[in-house]
């Protein structure tokens, strides 16, 4: 009887563990992302690191059996190269809009995605209009970004171009991991290790076609002898990298260890701790109209997630593989919610 109760205990701390892990990597990966890309102004170069991590990272832990991934083949590469392009052009838009925008104007914009990927949904992969209550949830969303937009006395022409084009690249990512997922029949993992291991390859053909090779050449001259980065700049990439990795273990571990009622409530109050964080340590947010606004598509976001967790009580597992890829980053690295590489920078799998 000792024993039972002393592995119960043991199963609940590591439960309650993995929860803490996880919702400190949802909740902070935003700001840790911002703070990076403020220090160090690459956004291209800065994305390739976190892709090398987070490749590196999935084959190291299946190597020691941490984790199981498919095997990479040549053959499913060439078959998930489309879907890897809009993954690292999510993930590139993602950086940008950080580089030119705060963390409320990312997270406004992130939670306008259910109402586009409902309207794809309905367009492009003929599924069932959404119900009453679902489509009352997205006009609290519209409704509170629009409100946000208005009050944004931040508001800049650049930064809401990298808004409206993340905007973009991240619903058509969502949609087309959802084909990807059901035709694809890759784990989990799986896509993780090809989402980034892909997007690492294509890196340069980006560094190439926006001349960041170029800033980067001249900053390391420019430096030379004194050291190009600075231990700020240092220290705010590999944190990025680091919790991208962190944010798809987490995300999937949790997913797997608590019901999906408790993973999405979990994941709400995240995003509820992002804003109460970026508030309290630094003065890049909005005002409070603003954040009012911000707050009302977070409540609609709730609604949402009840009004489609509804629908659908006996979920299929190609469905639920699905639903582990979009949710966990995003938020998604390396999706990935990025997998929510969350806010959360779909970047690891999961995300921003």
């Amino acid at each position: 009887m000792a024993s039972v109760a002393a592995d119960a205990s043991k199963q609940h701390f590591t439960t309650a563990g993995l929860v803490v892990g996880y919702s400190l990597c949802s909740s902070l990966l935003a700001i840790i992302n911002k703070y990076a890309i403020t220090k160090f102004s690459y956004p291209g170069l800065l994305t390739a690191l976190q892709y090398f991590t987070s490749a590196l990272g999935v084959w190291v832990l299946g190597k020691l059996d941490v984790l199981h991934h498919d095997p990479f083949t040549l053959d499913n590469a060439k078959k998930f190269l489309p879907a890897a392009a809009v993954f690292y052009l999510a993930i590139f838009t993602n950086t940008n809009l950080l580089r030119h925008a705060n963390v409320d104007t990312f997270i406004v914009f992130r939670s306008l995605t259910p109402l586009l990927v409902a309207i794809a949904d309905t367009v492009f992969r003929k599924q069932p209009c959404p119900s009453k209550s679902t489509f009352f949830s997205l006009v609290i969303i519209l409704g509170g970004a629009v409100g946000y937009v208005l009050t944004d006395s931040a508001f800049t022409l650049t930064a809401y171009s990298w808004a409206a084009a993340y905007l973009v690249t991240i619903t058509t990512e969502m949609v087309y991991i959802k084909h990807m997922v059901t035709h694809l029949g890759l784990n989990t993992w799986g896509f993780v290790l090809y989402n980034n291991l892909i997007s690492l390859l294509m890196s340069p053909v980006f560094w190439i076609a926006t001349g960041e090779y170029a800033d980067v050449f001249t900053a390391v001259k420019m430096s030379s002898g004194s050291g190009w980065l600075q231990l700020d700049a240092t220290v705010a990439v590999a944190l990025s990298c680091v919790f991208g990795l962190l944010i798809s273990f987490f995300g999937f571990a949790t997913r797997r260890a608590i019901s999906a009622t408790a993973f999405t409530v979990t994941g709400v109050a995240n995003k509820f701790l992002t804003v109460a964080i970026n508030v309290m340590i630094w003065d890049k947010h909005a005002s409070p109209l603003g954040l009012a606004c911000l707050l009302s598509t977070l409540v609609g976001g709730v609604v949402y997630q009840q009004s489609v967790t509804g629908s659908a009580s006996f979920p299929s597992k190609q469905s639920s593989e699905a639903s582990k890829l979009i949710d966990n980053g995003e938020e998604d690295a390396g999706d990935s919610e990025k997998v929510e590489q969350d806010i959360e920078m779909p970047v690891s799998g999961k995300k921003p």
